[in-house]
């Protein structure tokens, strides 16, 4: 009983530090939406309108409204899922987004999978040869994957493996010839082509994201190989290693059932921090190969002063981390029975 009351306390205090932090970013979103050096009503009327209308619009979206007025009639289109209409686009901004996000989460989600897949043996190879050939080869990739600019490796990519070699796709989601044939279910392009059972469109699409996915998971695996060699150091130096050791057990058992062990939950920190970043920062390489994903269309509407826009993409960008922390914590709970 008493413990039953401690996991109720325990989800009621979560509930509850969720909220706050929804709340936040709320009021931050809010505020960036009013210091931001751009005028949403010029930008919507343009520079030849009349005064008349200038005002006409300014009242109509509640500028002349105190600001916690404002701030009321944002949170009420917040909760009614009205993030009112895209400038550049004319269309809603959540049916803008509802098309750009997906773009960009196939693209992190094969990124994190190629980062995560070779970051982790990575880190933890070079931690069990410290010091050693293999250790400083590896921390030399890792250094290069951090340092290099990704847009300087998107165009040499595409120059060498498209242009010269014609190993994979270019621009764009796919190829010109296989736009329009997939009717759009879910967003997914891969998800579509195989619902739709275009295998042509599929393997467009995927021969178009494996560069850009490639070289995003190069960039993300430097992070995530440095920090899983620190975490492995840090247990290898140990005692109960020592003593696995001891005991009998073989090398490998003692780094990848023991030591890998215990940093497990550490990694799916890392790993969710990276996958986020890749969801709002794949801006650039995006740019570079024609991308129409999430962070082009939150560049492309900053520069024009969308604030609708621009409002929605760091609300949802918040909302990104927030679910992937959330996620963490159900994940630490599946690795470590001491958080449960």
């Amino acid at each position: 009983m008493r413990l039953s009351r401690r996991r109720l306390n325990g989800l009621t205090e979560h509930g509850f530090s969720i909220l706050i932090t929804l709340f936040g970013l709320l009021i931050l979103t809010f505020v960036i939406g009013r210091i931001m050096p751009t005028d949403p009503v010029r930008a919507m009327v343009g520079e030849d309108a009349s005064r008349e209308v200038y005002e006409h619009v300014y009242q109509q979206l509640g500028l002349d409204k105190p600001m916690w007025q404002q701030f009321l009639l944002y949170l009420r289109d917040v909760v009614t899922l009205d993030f009112g209409t895209s400038i550049r686009t004319g269309q809603p901004v959540l049916q803008d987004i509802a098309r750009a996000l997906p773009a960009t989460i196939e693209l992190a989600t094969f990124a994190i999978i190629i980062g995560a897949g070779l970051g982790t043996p990575m880190g933890v190879i070079a931690a069990v040869n410290k010091d050693k050939w293999q250790d400083q080869v590896i921390r030399v990739l890792s250094l290069m994957g951090h340092s290099m600019p990704i847009f300087w490796t998107g165009m040499i990519a595409l120059l060498i493996f498209y242009a010269n070699l014609g190993w994979v796709g270019g621009s764009g989601r796919m190829s010109q010839f296989y736009i329009g044939l997939v009717p759009e279910r879910t967003n997914f392009l891969l998800i579509d082509s195989i619902l739709a059972g275009q295998w042509d469109v599929f393997w467009s699409a995927l021969n178009h994201l494996i560069l850009p996915a490639a070289l995003l998971g190069y960039s993300s695996s430097a992070y995530i190989t440095r920090m899983t060699r620190s975490f492995m150091l840090d247990q290898i130096n140990q005692e109960y290693v020592t003593t696995a050791r001891v005991k009998g057990l073989s090398r490998r058992q003692t780094i990848w059932r023991h030591a890998f062990g215990n940093i497990r939950v550490q990694l799916v920190t890392i790993v969710a921090l990276a996958y986020g970043s890749l969801l709002e920062g794949a801006v650039l390489i995006e740019t570079v190969f024609a991308f129409p994903g999430f962070g082009q269309y939150l560049t492309s509407n900053l520069l024009i002063g969308d604030m609708n826009a621009v409002m929605t993409c760091v609300l949802i960008v918040g909302v990104i981390f927030i679910g992937l922390n959330i996620l963490s914590d159900i994940l630490y709970r599946v690795f470590d029975p001491r958080t449960r």
